[in-house]
């Protein structure tokens, strides 16, 4: 602590606090543009300066620390007269967009009480550095929404930039503070923003002075949020107009996309998002990406479903479509609730009496609530009566979560993301967090920028490989080879941590058995790297102080996922390194709340908390609480259920809020499977694939229209608020399953979501300690927490593992092959995933405005060596053929991919990439192999001809 004195107060300052933050904390307010709180202090503006006894010169207060009796005035007429100078000069260049409620600029200029100007003004389009026959970034968008790439003209005067979708960009509105620079290079880490010219002339530009639209700009708004002048704004996805009119109201809630869990601030106008803030949440620290600042207007499109339909007599459920027939809407009528609710719940009741409770089936989702999950697994298995009750996590995870309760006990994170700050070495494989964990990434880019080296591990070389110490680009599908040799180089090295194997794993002998014909010379041509980069890599994850490992579903879509995560928990094993800060194992989860969907025991072989269901101990737990006997057998996985349906054997299916007809593999089975069943409901917010195969839809609520709890890659609970109401009939999710259970017999009486996550602490251990009004409290908490004094635990798996001996189990593992292989019909690889702007099926994504803008088409991305063997030009269109379906789509260039490949993300309805895709299964996480298919890759034939 360091004792000075403020305007006379006396004052402690913390260790690491800076003259401003001091002042912050005890309430006295200085002015400041370029400092925000969390970034590296510049002091370059001088709007903050103060006046120090002893010292000729003013001194900035954001990067000048206080010393031992310094005497500090923040409003003496010294220091308030330069203070209102700064604030003058740049007010005499400030266009309207400066003075808005949001810039901080005027703000300041108020508190200091100014009006005007007394200096003049650059002329318009002149003081942003401007050059002779330099126009820069002086462009109009072609439109309100432009993409990147079209044709843009200089516009004279004002130097306003609309050619991203996203943002807008008024020069004459900067001020040079430098805070964009700061938020693109060292808090998001990608490096677009910077200055250009000098003296006068000199501009922040993009690139290589491109306009926004046409640079490597990824959208994630961090300059917008961080822009003290409104130099930089949001656009109004339905005009493209700047949004310069701050919300009525704030709301703290989260982002609905991945599984980051980032905190967000939406402001709300007229019963409408405006514009999405990153808050300072402990997953994002006020960061966030495109999907998650631009993304939210989806919720207000006019494709929103308001009302109960029915199927008319008569209408056949077509599954041979590409996209949503337009006239989808023919097949349906409108509904009163009371009639669609009975319809739908008479229609599930006469299958489960007629035919047995394992004819049902109920899909809940990854996207709804913790309480919205738990519900909807409880009416499965005690309305329906069986276990056949599962959601998106078998289509990502499962595997990996198999391989964690076998081995750790636990299927859950050991650490979270943001510990990579404190890793020496980072091992990522299968994933490619830039596209998929955005924020996520920037931890990892923070963590390289300060020393930690990265190794990156993947088929394809993605843009987080150019800042990796080593990159492994080991071929499709031999992921085992590579980590074996890994394996087999700790144990022959010597570079076992042998007192940990010793004291908390076991079957190390089978293990060292099991890896001993994989050395890394032998599988240098299996998985296509050198032996002596498998040696050297291996190395530097072993002898570092704290290596953590991050992997995606490149590891886990394979029918050897669980193998390849098996290799994964023993590397950490033998090296011990896990139960410390910057180790562990961390699979990056896929949607915003799959980690607390399969918490709460929306999967068919385990209860909430993980409890199996054949186990007698954990069932009579929800047995005592639900009141109800249960189904001691395993019920369907997702995939085994369309066969079922196929089969006969399941004949209805309750779906809230899953698109199993976009999701799942070989799409043409499952459409045809789901067209089958006597009674579909779907409980959706658009008509999507799945929905017009229903026989009743339901409109339920979007993610800002709801409160509820959702729980983070990290297992960080947290709380969501409702920001916006629902449109015309739609009905909250909660209230459609309590009233659908009421229908089937149950008497259920929730009235709030906080009600049912009482419930779920009574039957939970992990969660016990949280309690809605801690939540409330606290913002988020860590589980496991057991009781409300205890702060919960983000590092798990410190002096024992949640097994009944308390230790690890090294499994071995073979070379097991994908199951199809190329061939001479079909000789490419297919790998599928995510764009960054599009999420999973695209249901929402391809609704919000400007991320349809910037990624409006279906493509395929493939090296320019096989575009140019095909003869085809990168924007050129290609058909891709498997043994399950065609489709065809535009050509990407992408020298990161590997040759005789191709990779298609599955977010597009008109070129599904499931259609392709093999259903073979995982034989312990049930989990398909989306990640590797036979393809053949031909130009597509001319419009004409088709």
């Amino acid at each position: 602590m360091t004792d000075f004195e403020l305007d006379g107060r006396s004052v402690q300052a913390l260790p690491g606090e800076t003259i401003l933050q001091a002042a912050d904390r005890i309430g006295v307010e200085i002015p400041r543009l370029c400092f925000k709180d969390g970034y590296r202090p510049d002091g370059n503006c001088r709007a903050c300066v103060v006046e120090i006894d002893g010292e000729r010169a003013l001194a900035p207060s954001c990067c000048r620390a206080p010393a031992p009796g310094m005497k500090v005035r923040s409003a003496s007429g010294r220091a308030r007269g330069a203070q209102r100078m700064v604030l003058e000069l740049l007010l005499a260049d400030a266009p309207a967009a400066a003075s808005v409620e949001a810039s901080e600029l005027s703000r300041w200029a108020g508190t200091l009480g100014l009006e005007t100007s007394r200096f003049p003004a650059h002329a318009a389009g002149q003081r942003d550095g401007q050059r002779d026959g330099h126009a820069g970034s002086a462009v109009a968008a072609t439109g309100p929404a432009a993409a990147p790439g079209a044709s843009h003209e200089p516009r004279t005067g004002a130097a306003l930039d609309l050619s991203h979708p996203a943002i807008a960009v008024d020069h004459d509105a900067c001020i040079r503070c430098g805070r964009c620079v700061r938020a693109c290079r060292e808090e998001q880490g990608n490096d677009v923003i910077g200055y250009a010219w000098r003296g006068d002339e000199a501009r922040i530009v993009f690139d290589l002075d491109d306009p926004m639209g046409a640079s490597t700009c990824v959208g994630c708004g961090e300059c917008v949020q961080a822009c003290p002048t409104g130099a930089l704004l949001p656009r109004d996805p339905r005009t493209g107009a700047p949004v310069i009119v701050a919300g009525e109201r704030q709301v703290r809630s989260l982002c609905p996309f991945c599984g980051v869990g980032c905190q967000t601030v939406f402001h709300v106008r007229d019963e409408r998002i405006v514009r999405v803030d990153g808050a300072d949440g402990p997953a994002n620290q006020g960061r966030l990406c495109v999907k998650g600042r631009f993304g939210m207007d989806y919720a207000a499109s006019p494709q929103r479903l308001t009302v109960p339909l029915v199927r008319r007599e008569g209408f056949p459920k077509r599954h041979d479509f590409g996209r949503v027939p337009d006239d989808w809407r023919d097949a349906f009528r409108e509904a009163s609730w009371e009639e669609a609710m009975s319809l739908a719940a008479s229609g599930l009741a006469r299958i489960r009496e007629r035919d047995g409770p394992r004819a049902l089936a109920g899909f809940g989702s990854a996207k709804g609530s913790n309480e919205e999950a738990y519900l909807f697994q409880k009416l499965v298995r005690t309305g329906f009566g069986s276990n056949n009750v599962d959601h998106c996590t078998r289509l990502c995870h499962a595997s990996s979560v198999a391989a964690l309760l076998e081995g750790l006990g636990s299927g859950a994170v050991s650490n979270p993301v943001s510990d990579v700050r404190h890793a020496e070495v980072i091992f990522l494989i299968g994933a490619n967090p830039t596209v998929n964990h955005p924020v996520a990434a920037t931890w990892i880019k923070n963590a390289v920028d300060r020393g930690a080296k990265l190794v990156v591990a993947d088929p394809r070389r993605t843009e987080l490989a150019r800042r990796a110490t080593h990159v492994l680009q080991f071929r499709a599908d031999s992921d085992v080879a590579l980590l074996n040799a890994m394996l087999y180089t700790v144990i022959e090295e010597g570079l076992v941590d042998e007192a940990f194997v010793r004291d908390r794993t076991t079957h190390f002998d089978d293990l060292k058995a099991g890896v001993a014909a994989f050395s890394p010379e032998a599988m240098a041509t299996v998985c296509g790297i050198d032996a002596c980069v498998i040696r050297e890599v291996t190395r530097l994850y072993a002898r570092s102080r704290a290596s953590m490992i991050l992997w995606g579903m490149g590891v886990s879509q394979h029918v050897h996922g669980t193998d390849n995560v098996r290799c994964l928990i023993a590397l950490a094993m033998l090296t011990g390194q896990i139960g410390r800060p910057g180790t562990g194992l961390h699979p990056l989860r896929g949607q915003n709340n799959v980690q607390g969907a399969s918490d709460a025991g929306l999967i068919p072989m385990m209860l909430p908390d993980y409890h199996r269901v054949g186990d007698a101990a954990g069932a009579s737990i929800f047995e005592t609480l639900w009141g109800v006997a249960l189904d001691r057998e395993p019920g369907l996985t997702v995939v085994e259920i369309m066969h079922a349906a196929m089969a006969g054997s399941i004949r209805g299916m309750y779906i809230m809020g899953e698109n199993p007809a976009m999701s799942d593999p070989d799409l043409s089975h499952a459409r045809e499977a789901l067209a089958s069943l006597e009674c579909l409901v779907v409980q959706e917010i658009f008509p999507t694939e799945t929905a017009v195969l229903a026989d009743v839809i339901l409109p339920a609520s979007a993610f800002p229209e709801k409160t509820g709890t959702f729980t983070n890659t990290d297992r960080r609970v947290q709380l969501a608020r409702q920001a916006v109401p629902m449109p015309g009939q739609a009905r909250q999710d909660l209230d459609i399953v309590v009233d659908m259970a009421r229908r089937l017999g149950l008497d259920w009486r929730y009235a709030h979501p906080r009600e049912v996550w009482a419930e779920m602490r009574l039957g939970m251990e992990s969660i016990r300690g949280i309690s809605w009004e801690r939540l409330e409290r606290e913002g988020g908490v860590t589980y496991p927490c057991p009781s409300e004094d205890d702060p919960g635990h983000p590092v798990v798996f410190i002096d024992r593992f949640p097994t009944p001996d308390g230790r690890a189990r090294l499994v071995p593992t073979q070379l097991v092959p994908a199951d199809e292989r190329p061939d001479d019909d079909y000789p490419f690889v297919l790998i599928t995933g995510r764009l960054l702007e599009h999420w999973h099926t695209g249901a929402m994504t391809r609704r919000a405005a400007v991320l349809d803008a910037i990624e409006p088409e279906a493509t395929a991305a493939l090296h320019p060596d096989e575009l140019a063997r095909l003869g085809v030009a990168s924007g050129g269109r290609i058909a891709l053929r498997t043994r399950r379906g065609a489709i065809e789509l535009y050509a990407r260039a992408d020298e990161g991919m590997p040759r005789a490949s191709v990779f298609v993300p599955f977010a597009f309805a008109e070129a599904a990439a499931n259609l392709l895709t093999n259903p073979a299964l995982d034989p312990d996480g049930k989990i398909p192999e989306f990640k590797f298919c036979a393809v053949r890759v031909e130009p597509a034939a001319p419009a004409g001809s088709r």
